[in-house]
């Protein structure tokens, strides 16, 4: 009997373990830098507010693909972070706040990474040393979203252009293991 129990105990947790890896482990900024000091990793940042319609629709339509959530999971931390969060953050030895202007406002963070374009939703990429790689502005259905992150988790975007990258990917030149 116990031995059946520790089976079935097994099974239900490998089946969890599969489907946290479905789903992008979403962390705060604090979560980020502290595995950062552990593990230097790229960070993809998913910039959004809470009335961004197309924001909403690429949660459900990019984010949720298992495929991307592996992906992502392997080769970033990602941090999902409101534009208009209202709390101090502490990156990098300083302190960015909420900025309130007109009706709403937005945080000096999301401002700095989003280099002053505050478009959304927004992925933003950092490199290992939290040093911002570049903003990409827009809704990204998965093919995009694909593209996307192969190229910056592979540093192509070191030495290769966009539309050469592209073009390679798309004729199968380059076999990413993640897809």
């Amino acid at each position: 009997m116990l031995r059946v129990i520790h089976i079935v105990f097994s099974i239900m947790i490998s089946i969890s373990v599969s489907h946290a890896q479905d789903e992008i482990q979403w962390l705060t900024w604090e979560e980020m830098q502290v595995m950062q000091k552990r593990e230097a990793r790229k960070v993809l940042i998913d910039v959004y507010t809470d009335w961004c319609g197309w924001c909403k629709r690429m949660d459900k339509n990019t984010f949720q693909k298992a495929d991307i959530a592996r992906y992502i999971n392997n080769n970033y931390y990602a941090v999902k972070f409101d534009a208009e969060y209202r709390d101090d953050i502490i990156f990098n030895g300083l302190k960015y706040s909420y900025v309130k202007s007109g009706r709403k406002g937005h945080h000096e963070l999301a401002e700095l990474i989003l280099k002053g374009r505050l478009s959304f939703p927004t992925v933003v990429f950092l490199d290992e040393g939290l040093k911002v790689i570049q903003p990409i502005p827009g809704y990204q259905d998965s093919r995009s979203m694909e593209l996307i992150i192969t190229y910056f988790a592979r540093d192509y975007h070191k030495d290769t252009p966009w539309k050469k990258y592209t073009t390679m990917y798309n004729s199968n030149m380059i076999q990413d293991a993640g897809f």
